[in-house]
């Protein structure tokens, strides 16, 4: 990435940061295609987990309300290990492959929860298991899981403090455990190296403002704004990715 282009790399990161906090699914679905037009796609999986870990900290620290047990345990221990397994999948698909089926991903995904609003998961130990296990593949595959691992936290009606809680340190354990998998692979250079202090101070920021925003706006018209934009970035990735074969 040249460097007359970081200041609007920055910017685009923190609102990245911003929406992912208010709208429940996590900076990362809307920071990797964000970051996909600067740099190789599997450079951007690599920076994503390291981003998301000062993120997930300081969602901690803002949003320590407490945190549900049960859901880390049935949720976040599947997430970790299919997170695992989906990084280890990504050293072996193309790049370009990967955009495409992570722009599909995002138009398929916001169309069904524009068409279904009132869809909801049955909160279940079956049920929070299978959402820890496709959220985390999903995550290692493609960078963001946060999407399908806040639509099944939903369904457990938390309170806002304890919904971002609890995502933010099962997060913190996929983003640990895919770090490790991408920085081995080589997907993060010393070239790149600049921008991980720099992510760090976004997170922090993209947070705190997430959170001043979150008591001020009703949830709900803001996930349809989400839903809509994510529908948005979704056909623009698979029209630039579809350049590239």
């Amino acid at each position: 990435m040249d460097l007359q282009d970081l200041p609007i790399f920055v910017i685009l990161a923190v609102i990245a940061e911003v929406i992912g906090t208010v709208g429940g699914f996590g900076s990362s679905v809307f920071f990797v295609p964000m970051a996909s037009y600067f740099m190789a796609f599997k450079t951007v999986l690599g920076l994503t987990a390291l981003f998301h870990l000062s993120s997930n900290l300081s969602k901690i620290v803002f949003f320590r309300k407490g945190f549900d047990k049960n859901l880390v345990l049935y949720l976040g221990i599947p997430a970790v290990l299919f997170v695992i397994a989906g990084s280890l999948l990504s050293r072996y698909v193309k790049g370009e492959i990967l955009n495409f089926v992570l722009g599909m991903f995002l138009v398929l995904f916001s169309i069904i929860f524009l068409i279904k609003k009132d869809l909801e998961i049955r909160p279940s130990k079956k049920n929070a298991f299978a959402g820890g296990v496709f959220s985390g593949f999903i995550a290692g595959l493609l960078g963001t899981g946060g999407a399908i691992r806040g639509a099944t936290l939903s369904a457990y009606n938390l309170k806002k403090d304890k919904f971002i809680a609890t995502s933010a340190i099962i997060d913190m354990g996929v983003d640990l455990s895919r770090s490790i998998v991408y920085t081995s692979s080589g997907y993060i250079g010393w070239s790149e190296l600049y921008l991980v202090p720099t992510l760090f101070l976004v997170g922090i920021v993209g947070t705190y403002l997430g959170k001043r925003l979150l008591s001020r706006i009703s949830q709900e018209l803001f996930k349809k704004i989400v839903l809509l934009l994510l529908f948005g970035i979704g056909i623009t990735t698979l029209a630039l990715a579809s350049t590239r074969f």
